[in-house]
């Protein structure tokens, strides 16, 4: 809900309407439900909200991942060790962004 009021008021409506759930902590029994139901009860009434929790999301997470490290356009953002260590942390915001 707080990451979602940060955003512009115009894509609100988009967010709210798909919200995937993912990672192991996610596979608790009910989860997705009281999620559904917490989330509607502090957004604002015309909103609708749709929790998606596919039966894969234990491993969502290590699949994007995957498939993102398999794109030869992200082969240009990758850090080496050596990279990191000579630049730090500012290494990875002037590759990536």
């Amino acid at each position: 809900y707080n990451s979602i009021m940060k955003c512009d008021l115009d894509i609100r409506k988009d967010l709210y309407g798909n919200i995937v759930m993912s990672g192991g902590t996610t596979m608790y029994a009910g989860i997705s439900d009281r999620m559904q139901k917490e989330i509607t009860a502090l957004a604002p009434s015309s909103m609708k909200v749709k929790i998606v929790a596919p039966p894969e999301r234990k491993y969502s997470v290590w699949i994007g991942g995957s498939i993102l490290a398999s794109l030869s356009t992200f082969a240009q953002m990758w850090v080496t060790k050596l990279e990191y260590d000579e630049g730090g942390p500012a290494i990875v915001h002037r590759k990536c962004f």
